[in-house]
């Protein structure tokens, strides 16, 4: 053995690799260590009923698009992801995993649009790290070094829009680079940024981040992207819709990051409205466009049922619910404010109900303490703004409520998402009012593309809407607020249909006695160390680090 240690950083020690090629121990696989085993692995492939994926459509386009794959084995990844796969108990890839892992393995460039809970994180992830462990740690290895540590130099960078995303891409990295030399990171905002930069001089190979943290990063000094070759945007549209556009920019186009066709770039979102699609020729080159299930839609496995309930009324009608579907099934109730959610909590917990809740005004220690009590079902009801509607990755959620109905239809889309995830059954119950009129056009050309049960007094209100407000404006359902194909395939030319406008008031003969499901009650309905590295103790890390 060539290597010499030549000094002691935490609890490994850094070795000269001046006679080892950069691809050293890249295909070593380590011992298992069975509680970082346990930790990692423990919640996989919870509540995800692959065989639902069969009749999943598909489409790809773009150039010399490479052929789909059926299972994990017929695509070289090596050793450590497939034993890594083998311990998440995946047996066999989603479509968005069928597609995406052989496009990214041939280096080509992605956008894919695919349905939350899809398995996207590992579609990027596993192609990702199994060319990392084959290829080495190349020119970023010497750099790495240069600063005494206190500058990384990561091989792969994904963003994305909020803390709670992170930590769960995070998560799946640690699980894919478990038994290897990889280090994954994370940088996010509202966290001890000393003990993230700790954590970085440790070593990072592979790094997750919200965008206005990695600034500060690179700012401070800490980290450099001259040798990132695999760029992720994950839930891309997210980030532009919460102003991370300029972030985003200095990242890609203004530092030391390669340029588009020399770096690797996907992009990864459950929608890709039309102006991302456009914004994403900055970005990619010759890519692939990926589109699975009902891009733009609401899944099928969710039932969506919409109620009429005055704002004095949503407490009472929420315990109806709540008693209904039973006091331990996994509920997520979403509420436009912060005030309004924990004024909700309080509601629930002095009405004995076990709650907790989510909101941007939490530390973030109080936010990953509430989603751990959520997922461990030790508090089965979570109320939450919209910081919790896009990307929180919760196995086996039953029922999404809607109490206060966004005014966006795509963050309508977003939040039902939770539920009915990777195939599986789930429920979705939003409270309407006078207060939602916005939305009305669009929620009715959801319910029945996804062939669900439209209240009369819905369609009503949707045919008044469209009378009113002719000419007022272009729905975004039409207006290319979602995505179903590639956008180079199609012209610019204005959307036929769809209306925009305000709502009105409610015409009480249309909405009659009934609460909303346009025939009938509800009540018979609702009665039913950790982060990559070396763990084999030989206290010798990949790459030096």
């Amino acid at each position: 053995n060539s290597l010499v240690r030549t000094g002691c950083w935490g609890n490994h020690f850094s070795p000269s690799f001046s006679h080892v090629p950069a691809f050293f121990a890249s295909s070593r696989i380590f011992s298992r260590v069975p509680t970082i085993s346990s930790e990692l692995f423990s919640s996989s492939n919870t509540g995800i009923n692959f065989e639902k994926y069969d009749d999943i459509p598909v489409e790809a386009t773009g150039q010399n698009c490479p052929h789909h794959i059926e299972s994990f084995q017929d695509i070289a990844m090596g050793d450590i992801v497939m034993s890594n796969i083998a311990l998440t108990r995946y047996t066999r890839p989603t479509p968005v995993q069928k597609y995406a892992i052989p496009i990214i393995k041939s280096k080509r460039d992605l956008m894919a649009c695919a349905q939350t809970g899809s398995g996207k994180t590992a579609a990027f992830l596993l192609p990702i790290l199994s060319q990392i462990f084959a290829d080495g740690p190349g020119d970023a290895l010497a750099d790495n070094g240069k600063y005494g540590r206190r500058k990384q130099y990561p091989i792969s960078l994904v963003l994305a829009p909020t803390r709670e995303l992170a930590l769960q891409i995070d998560d799946e990295a640690r699980r894919f680079s478990y038994r290897s030399r990889v280090r994954p990171c994370v940088v996010y905002g509202g966290a001890d940024i000393g003990q993230q930069i700790r954590d970085l001089e440790r070593g990072c190979h592979l790094l997750v981040a919200t965008p206005g943290r990695l600034v500060d990063m690179m700012e401070r000094g800490k980290i450099g992207l001259d040798f990132c070759n695999y760029l992720v945007l994950d839930e891309a549209d997210r980030m532009l819709d919460m102003g991370f556009e300029p972030q985003i920019r200095r990242i890609v186009e203004q530092d030391t990051m390669p340029s588009k066709g020399l770096r690797q770039t996907m992009m990864f979102s459950a929608t890709f409205p039309k102006e991302i699609q456009i914004l994403a020729r900055d970005f990619l080159e010759d890519y692939i466009f990926l589109a699975v299930g009902r891009v733009g839609s609401t899944s099928e496995n969710i039932t969506q049922k919409v109620v009429w309930v005055e704002e004095s009324d949503k407490r009472s009608f929420l315990l109806d619910l709540l008693n209904a579907t039973g006091k331990d099934s996994l509920t997520l109730v979403f509420v436009e404010t912060k005030k309004g959610a924990d004024a909700l909590e309080d509601f629930l917990y002095r009405e004995g109900y076990a709650c907790t809740s989510i909101h941007g005004d939490r530390s973030q220690r109080d936010r990953e303490e509430a989603l751990h009590q959520f997922r461990s079902g030790r508090c089965p009801i979570l109320v939450a703004t919209a910081v919790a509607a896009r990307g929180l990755d919760i196995s086996n959620v039953k029922h999404v409520i809607n109490f206060d109905l966004p005014s966006d239809i795509e963050e309508y889309v977003h939040r039902i998402g939770r539920t009915g995830r990777v195939g599986n059954l789930g429920l979705a119950t939003s409270f309407f009012n006078d207060k939602n009129g916005n939305i009305t056009k669009d929620l009715l050309d959801i319910l029945v593309e996804a062939k669900q049960e439209v209240p009369s007094w819905l369609e009503s209100l949707a045919y008044e809407h469209q009378h009113k407000s002719t000419g007022r404006g272009r729905s975004k359902r039409f207006s290319g607020g979602f995505a179903a194909r590639d956008y180079r395939q199609t012209s610019a030319a204005s959307n036929p249909g769809g209306f925009g406008g305000r709502g009105g008031g409610r015409n009480q003969s249309v909405h009659g006695g009934n609460r909303g499901f346009g025939g009938g009650g509800f009540g018979n309905f609702y009665s039913s160390d950790g982060y990559g590295g070396n763990y084999s103790h030989s206290q010798v890390d990949w790459w030096g680090n």
